[in-house]
């Protein structure tokens, strides 16, 4: 952690060594205990005592990092700030990945990641709600912007899925048209490539002046929100970057379908509608969907940069935060960023998993 007298100093640097005392040397047996569990052979019993060390490792640091930034402030200065430091975020990420390792070597199902991650979360969540946390300077940052801040979480959520629906209005049919007709895919893929590879302010600014003019000479678009700033080059942007991982996504989907489920159904009577819809969509559906995970994925992150040109967002926090050397507000912006990532990739995974055909069983058959 840091400790500053106030928000416009950097502080001094507190490690976890020096607050060893107390109930805080568990954590530091902890710790102990999860790398020697790590040397050893990777039995079910070490794997799970590995993943209960890491829930508890990381629920630990978080209530030692709250009471400390309490201590600060009832230690006569009340206008301390007890910031998180990199050294404690960086172990929350490397535990994570030790979490996802363990139940990736445990073959964990969906039931018992939800419990492990349940374990992990629900304690800090009922720390920040409790109040426990409200010293720490990312909850003082929180707290001067409260009235405000679901209202920017909900814009940005605006944002990517008016970006994803406008992506898949667009995308499928055309990832679909690039399978069918080959000429489609040599003049839409290059221009495609293309786009990505412009940066992301480039692009907005590129988008700015057309939609203005837009606006301009048709009043109703202007009416209807079309403008060279806000929400629609933001959206516009956003669905441009998003359309590649779609149209590969089910163009790779659609082409992978065997050559023999095509014959078999026009062998049994299939029109064209219903060869698409009951044999070529069910077997593409996966591969489709992970397409649509990483185009979604990468609008979460993206939809950030908007807030440059006015569209709001998650990014309106990160940009302040940056312009007034305020580390904490751009943490304010970018956690919630971080946990709709992972949120989203965690419900395509399980839809993925859901669209994948059942593997028959050869030994039941039997």
């Amino acid at each position: 952690m840091r400790v500053a007298p106030n928000r416009l100093v950097s502080g001094e640097a507190v490690s976890f060594f020096a607050l060893l005392q107390g109930p805080v040397w568990g954590l530091a047996v902890l710790l102990v205990g999860l790398l020697l569990v790590s040397l050893a052979p990777p039995r079910r019993i070490c794997l799970w005592l590995t993943v209960a060390a890491a829930t508890f490792l990381a629920v630990g640091l978080g209530i030692l990092a709250a009471n400390h930034a309490t201590e600060v402030v009832q230690a006569s200065a009340p206008f301390a700030r007890t910031a998180l430091g990199s050294g404690l975020w960086l172990v929350w990420l490397l535990l994570g990945l030790v979490l996802a390792d363990a139940l990736q070597a445990l073959r964990a199902g969906t039931l018992a990641r939800l419990g492990v991650a349940t374990a992990a979360l629900l304690p800090l969540g009922l720390l920040l709600v409790s109040g426990g946390a409200d010293e720490l300077s990312i909850m003082k940052e929180y707290a001067n912007r409260s009235d405000e801040y679901w209202g920017v979480i909900a814009r940005h959520c605006q944002i990517v899925a008016l970006a994803l629906l406008f992506t898949l209005a667009i995308g499928l049919p055309l990832g679909w048209a690039t399978h069918r007709y080959g000429r489609v895919g040599q003049a839409m893929l290059p221009l495609l490539n293309i786009i990505q590879t412009i940066p992301a302010i480039a692009l907005f600014g590129l988008l700015m002046a057309p939609l203005a003019w837009l606006a301009a000479n048709w009043p109703a678009l202007g009416r209807a929100g079309i403008s060279g700033v806000g929400l629609a080059p933001g959206v516009l942007a956003l669905t441009l970057y998003s359309l590649l991982p779609v149209v590969r996504g089910t163009l790779a989907g659609l082409a992978q379908v065997p050559s023999a489920v095509t014959q078999a159904a026009q062998g049994l009577g299939f029109s064209p509608a219903q060869l698409f819809w009951q044999a070529h969509v069910p077997l593409a559906l996966p591969v489709v969907l992970s397409g649509v995970r990483i185009a979604s994925i990468q609008a979460v992150g993206l939809a950030a940069v908007t807030a440059l040109i006015g569209a709001g967002g998650l990014g309106s926090l990160m940009f302040e935060g940056l312009f007034s050397s305020a580390q904490d507000l751009v943490l304010l912006g970018v956690v919630p960023i971080v946990a709709l990532g992972v949120l989203v990739d965690g419900v395509f995974k399980l839809l993925i998993a859901r669209a994948r055909p059942a593997t028959p069983n050869m030994e039941a058959a039997h």
